[in-house]
């Protein structure tokens, strides 16, 4: 039951990230694409979908996936190090 509604409420989060994302594309108030990207970025463990499209990005833009794919590790070699100490 736990595990049903932390799911839910993941996907309301993602789906609400992307909204507020969308709606930042044409407002001046918010930095749309973050949002978007927060939101897939979350979603993407919850939704085949999301994968999908994520690995279809990746295979359009490939420049712009090696950028990501290089700051990821970046974050995740400065966390790790944290953690140690």
């Amino acid at each position: 039951m736990k595990t049903k509604l932390f799911r839910l409420l993941k996907l309301i989060a993602g789906w609400s990230l992307v909204l507020l994302g969308i709606i930042g594309w044409f407002t001046p108030i918010f930095p749309g694409t973050l949002f978007i990207l927060l939101g897939f970025a979350l979603l993407s463990s919850e939704s085949e979908w999301v994968r999908q499209k994520i690995e279809s990005w990746k295979a359009r833009f490939p420049r712009q996936a090696a950028k990501l794919e290089a700051v990821k590790e970046s974050l995740v070699s400065k966390i790790g190090r944290k953690e140690k100490t």
